[in-house]
């Protein structure tokens, strides 16, 4: 499936929605550029697919500003393995850490290891 709004803003698609193999272009997964992505992989300001790259990704592999997902990087990152400043997950690792396993400057949860946490 492929779809690519005609509005653009900044020389992307608003909306941008490319899922699965395309025989016509020998493609084996979609891949989504747009203002509002969705694809197999996604770049654009809302990403969302396995791979995801974008100011808020949202999927499997999750990387930029607001990361949501299964592994995700951000200046802001949550889900299950969590890699970046502020992060939220089963595994965190971060300046503040919040998790089951938490490491940063400051980091709580089940076990955590904090340089600068307090007790």
């Amino acid at each position: 499936m492929r779809y690519s709004s005609k509005t653009t803003i900044f020389g992307l698609p608003l909306v941008s929605i490319a899922l699965g193999p395309n025989f016509e272009t020998k493609e084996m997964r979609g891949v989504a550029r747009g203002i509002i992505a969705v694809g197999d992989i996604a770049f654009g300001g809302l990403a969302m697919g396995g791979i995801s790259l974008g100011i808020v990704p949202i999927g499997g592999i999750a990387i930029g500003g607001l990361g949501i997902g299964g592994f995700s990087i951000g200046i802001i990152a949550m889900g299950g393995l969590c890699i970046g400043g502020l992060v939220l997950g089963g595994m965190a690792i971060g300046i503040k850490a919040v998790g089951g396993f938490a490491i940063g400057l400051y980091a709580k949860g089940g076990y955590a290891l904090g340089w600068l946490s307090p007790g």
